[in-house]
């Protein structure tokens, strides 16, 4: 026998989605927020390295970058493998950048 239940009120569990995925959407745009706060602060770390000569990479930097991720990985049972796979993107793209700007002959300085 087939029963259909017919609402009576709001679902709950569409309310308890839909106010988790508000929150989610929020952390998003903070993650987001914070990762283009990053690259310009590499922006600003980039017009100091072409200012004073210094090389761009800087494998030590990296290195503590990734020790880091790895501690908080084991602090905060977060998986120590998707960390580093995400500090690799975001690396790469901060390298990417930094060579832009240490390039850039116009820059400011």
């Amino acid at each position: 026998m087939l029963v259909h239940r017919h609402a009576a009120g709001p679902d709950p569990a569409a309310e308890d989605l839909e106010g988790l995925r508000a929150q989610l959407d929020e952390l998003d745009r903070l993650l987001l927020d914070i990762v283009r706060d990053r690259i310009r602060c590499c922006v600003r770390i980039a017009d100091a390295k072409r200012r004073h000569g210094v090389p761009m990479m800087q494998p030590h930097r990296i290195a503590i970058v990734q020790e880091r991720a790895a501690s908080y990985a084991a602090e905060h049972g977060v998986d120590a493998p998707f960390l580093r796979r995400l500090y690799d993107l975001i690396i790469d793209e901060t390298c990417r950048v930094e060579d832009l700007v240490i390039a850039d002959d116009n820059a400011a300085g």
